[in-house]
């Protein structure tokens, strides 16, 4: 029998909780949410929802914003697919990143348009999670079990860089696999300074910061 919980944190981002929840009734929960503000995340009959706030959003766009600066500077082709819904019923995992990028698959990428298919379509080549509220749902274990190869973990204060190991584990590592030229220790103190009041000047450092970078 499904059974429900409702979380309420501290700022006010409610987390809707249900167990036992069958892989039609989530397919059926997505086509009803559609475009609504609402992350959904699934594993193997858990179910989350939740919807997030300002404070989590501009995390994720500031950071989203800086990939794209370094992608437009150093002529990297990439495809933001945003928060898609990647999902597998065969591994009865599903979920929406707060930001993903194709850039080694850019090209294919472009040729996505529809639902993603697993049996089809590679994931992406980076996904953002902004985790600065407590989840019910570990979503590590979603994207590994979808095969995402780098993840990107922000609490606030740090930004954890994780790849996925051939055991389907994700790893702490102190380079990006889709930015291996990138020192990410620089990288996330341009991260943290979103906050400063002139923030045209801060992209502006940040762009030649990247085109200082040897290839």
């Amino acid at each position: 029998m499904t059974t429900a919980s409702v979380h309420l944190s501290a700022g006010g981002q409610q987390h809707i909780v249900l167990d036992d929840v069958s892989w039609e009734f989530y397919e059926h929960l997505l086509r009803e949410v559609g475009d609504e503000h609402v992350r959904v995340s699934y594993d193997k009959g858990r179910l989350e929802l939740m919807s997030p706030l300002p404070k989590h959003e501009r995390w994720g766009e500031w950071i989203g914003r800086l990939v794209e600066l370094v992608c437009l500077e150093r002529s990297i082709r990439v495809e933001s697919l945003g928060s898609t819904t990647f999902r597998s019923q065969a591994k009865q995992r599903g979920v929406e990143p707060d930001k993903c990028f194709y850039i080694q698959h850019a090209d294919y990428a472009a040729g996505i348009e529809d639902a993603f298919d697993p049996a089809v379509n590679v994931p992406p080549d980076l996904a953002l999670e902004i985790d600065i509220t407590n989840r019910s749902i570990d979503r590590e274990p979603i994207y590994a079990a979808l095969g995402v190869p780098e993840l990107w973990r922000f609490d606030g204060k740090q930004l954890h860089i994780l790849h996925l190991s051939s055991k389907r584990k994700y790893l702490r590592r102190k380079r990006s696999l889709a930015f291996p030229f990138l020192t990410m220790d620089r990288f996330e103190e341009f991260v943290l300074r979103i906050k400063d009041r002139d923030q045209i000047r801060v992209l502006r450092e940040f762009r030649q910061w990247v085109n200082a970078l040897p290839a």
